[in-house]
């Protein structure tokens, strides 16, 4: 984005306003042990740009947001979100950490050609990455500060898109394909790993990029140009954002790769079953460094997400032992982590994680999401599904 105004120019106001709502909602949180109403809180900011002006350069909009963003916090602190899992408490944070703030209500007409126009900001210049569709209309738009630059995320609503749900009856398999045969083919289980980024139930590999490990020598460098500069000046401000810089090439290139692997096992099945993954206490085992670097949780996540666009379906299911129990007759085969091959006394052989992609294939089979929703048609999917592999 560009811009004849500095762009963020009142960020660190909004940001020092979102501190004073903490603060004010903590002292009241430990004092009286309930919630204040959310519309209690906004009507303390007229009086607020009266006793601090420049807050009037601040788009009214923007604010009550900031007062939203900290109600939804403490509420997820105190209640928990939608499924129950509390977050921790509200914590201060430096200006700088404040990166984005929200439009919650765009007007109509504001994206015209490479412009977009924004209350308080003017006519901004923007590289579209896509074209809006026709009959779209833009909702909510979001400023984000990066390493690179400026991004605005648009938020689109047409209501004559349908919602999607997951139909597998046996007239959407086709009419060249017996449903038995497709019942066996539109399911799959992944199995990620460190080794090879996933397999599949029907042994097919994806490798793993390593883009973090590849890039450690040139990040290694740019950190140490960090750490030699003198804190506060501008030379270590210089090396910071060449730092942010490269880190976020890193994260972008992972990114990519996570949705275009999301993309292509869309593209070749309807039902994708994955483990269950305690993916943040992994991540404090002496493998951190790889697991961050191959990124399983938000690979999972776009995986689930580009499914619910395109009306299929992706199932969690337990991880307890996909690695060890043999998939041809179930029997706890115990291996090391080093073992990388799986040889059973009922004469299965084939790799440790083909054998755990199988297993995890197996249990969505007999998952009882698959069953309530009638997805493949049967009850009796798992009995089908082993003749069909026999």
């Amino acid at each position: 984005m560009d811009s004849g105004r500095p762009m963020g120019f009142n960020t660190p106001e909004i940001a020092n306003q979102c501190f004073y709502m903490v603060a004010q909602y903590l002292r009241h949180w430990h004092t009286n042990r309930f919630c204040i109403p959310l519309k209690c809180l906004k009507k303390t900011l007229p009086n607020l740009k009266k006793t601090h002006p420049w807050y009037a350069e601040i788009y009214s909009q923007v604010l009550q947001d900031v007062v939203k963003r900290v109600k939804v916090s403490f509420d997820r602190f105190i209640k928990g979100d939608s499924n129950g899992k509390r977050s921790g408490r509200p914590r201060f944070k430096q200006r700088s950490r404040y990166r984005t703030f929200l439009y919650p209500q765009a007007k109509e007409g504001c994206l015209n050609g490479n412009l977009i126009n924004l209350p308080m900001f003017g006519k901004v210049k923007l590289i579209l990455h896509r074209p809006i569709p026709d009959g779209f209309k833009v909702k909510t738009v979001s400023i984000t500060k990066k390493a690179d630059g400026y991004y605005a995320t648009l938020s689109l609503q047409d209501e004559t898109v349908p919602t999607i749900k997951p139909d597998f009856n046996k007239a959407s398999f086709g009419k060249n394909h017996s449903p038995q045969k497709c019942r066996s083919e539109l399911i799959t289980g992944i199995d990620v790993g460190l080794k090879e980024f996933l397999t599949t139930a029907q042994n097919e590999v994806v490798a793993i990029p390593r883009y973090y490990r590849k890039a450690q020598k040139r990040l290694r460098v740019i950190q140490k140009r960090v750490s030699r500069r003198k804190k506060g000046s501008n030379r270590r401000l210089k090396a910071v954002k060449s730092l942010g810089k490269q880190h976020k090439k890193v994260a972008d290139k992972r990114k990519d790769f996570h949705y275009k692997t999301a993309n292509n096992l869309l593209k070749k099945y309807d039902v994708i079953a994955h483990e269950d993954l305690n993916v943040k206490g992994l991540a404090r085992t002496n493998k951190a460094k790889s697991i961050h670097d191959a990124g399983w949780s938000n690979f999972l996540s776009i995986l689930q997400t580009k499914a619910e666009n395109a009306g299929l379906l992706t199932v969690a299911v337990s991880a307890y032992n996909t690695s060890q129990n043999c998939s041809a007759c179930g029997v706890k085969v115990p291996k090391e982590l080093s073992e990388r091959w799986h040889s059973c006394a009922c004469g299965c052989e084939l790799d440790r994680d083909h054998n755990a992609a199988i297993n995890i294939k197996n249990r969505a089979e007999g998952h009882p999401v698959l069953k309530a929703k009638s997805l493949l048609g049967d009850s009796r999917i798992v009995l089908e599904a082993r003749a069909v592999c026999s």
